[in-house]
């Protein structure tokens, strides 16, 4: 992921004024995106703890292992960086001299990122320190993208449909649901995914399109089938998340029905979400089209999620969600409609709301297409 200094910087202080707003001395991250964002560095989780701290007032603070700090290299900005060695024994102590003293008496973390290990070592080194939720805070500033971002991420949707168009000319009756996992897989990587994916392909036909989040098995394709592939790529560290159902072979009346009602779901959503729109607003459009066919109790899920650096961000586009709509929010629109033990159709693709309106990233026929024949 290439990310200039002057963004990194921006992006601190946005968070630095936000940290004070919401009276926080800091924020405090272990790895994963939202350390990327602020840092520019990428660090796994691992069995050694890496802590990035970034203050309202003063430089950030990292602590990460020796082995770790030829990346330091890349830092261009006022950065207070902390290493240790192999033994454990001394890991505590370095935390210590790199926290405390630096007036942290209130600090955020994400809850739904900040794991126990790391969590653990911030607490024994500022024992007297307040920690809160900070998720929000931080959301507010991730969810907002810049023009490079959606280009990357325009980038990672081209790349899925390239992948998507390959992956489909080889499908055949009486390939697995895991062998057209492992085309598309083939495809991601030769069209130019990076390799850490948004999450695993689903690849679901008859019965197991019903179920949303169907793990590839070893069910052959059949005609007469309706195949949901459920996928994304990433480029530079951003996501793409598609999703296309296919009929192999001719379709049922039915199929058809379900499609076309799904299809327009999608379309009503794209067309609903504008800037001063609410994410209820959006759901209830796709939703209202749905049920308006009497398959309601079949779509079982929210219209959509934030997406980015995460496959799932925010906004969430559900019933019931106040927030606004505003320039730079980018989302999915996924409605589906799911009939237990028979079939599934889900139409999925990736917006963002400009100054005006919505732009789709993703492109990709959305039209019944018959494959497999």
């Amino acid at each position: 992921m290439t990310t200039n200094t002057s963004q990194l910087l921006a992006r601190q202080t946005k968070l630095a004024e936000a940290l004070k707003s919401a009276g926080l001395d800091a924020l405090a991250l272990n790895p994963g995106p939202s350390l990327v964002y602020l840092s520019g560095l990428p660090f796994h989780l691992m069995e050694r703890p890496v802590i990035g701290i970034f203050r309202a007032e003063g430089e950030p603070l990292l602590v990460i292992p020796e082995l770790e700090s030829a990346k330091l290299g890349a830092v261009e900005y006022p950065l207070q960086a902390y290493t240790y060695g192999e033994d454990p024994s001394t890991w505590a102590d370095v935390f210590y001299t790199a926290f405390s003293g630096k007036g942290l008496t209130k600090i955020g973390v994400e809850n739904n990122q900040m794991r126990l290990l790391e969590f653990r070592i911030l607490q024994a080194a500022l024992p007297e320190t307040v920690v809160e939720d900070a998720g929000q805070v931080v959301a507010g500033l991730r969810m907002f993208k810049d023009e490079s971002e959606i280009a990357n991420m325009q980038k990672a949707a081209e790349i899925a449909e390239a992948a998507l168009r390959d992956t489909v000319a080889q499908i055949k009756i009486g390939m697995t649901e895991k062998q057209v996992t492992a085309v598309l897989l083939q495809q991601l990587l030769q069209h130019g995914s990076e390799g850490e994916l948004p999450f695993q392909p689903i690849v679901s036909t008859g019965p197991n399109g019903a179920n949303p989040h169907a793990v590839p098995s070893e069910r052959v394709l059949a005609s007469g089938d309706l195949l949901v592939i459920d996928f994304g790529a990433s480029y530079e560290g951003y996501f793409s998340d598609i999703t296309r159902t296919f009929a192999v072979g001719r379709p049922s009346p039915e199929q058809e029905r379900v499609y076309n009602t799904v299809l327009a779901a999608n379309q009503a959503g794209r067309e609903t979400g504008k800037p001063g729109v609410t994410c209820s607003t959006v759901d209830e459009a796709a939703r209202e089209v749905i049920e308006d066919v009497g398959y309601g109790k079949y779509f079982t899920h929210r219209t959509g999620h934030g997406l980015g650096m995460e496959a799932h961000e925010e906004p969430y586009i559900r019933g019931g969600n106040p927030m606004v709509l505003a320039p730079g929010m980018s989302f999915t629109i996924e409605p589906g409609i799911y009939i237990p033990d028979q079939f599934g159709v889900r139409i999925e693709d990736d917006v963002y709301i400009t100054a005006d309106g919505l732009t789709s990233l993703t492109t990709y026929p959305r039209e019944l297409q018959i494959i497999g024949v």
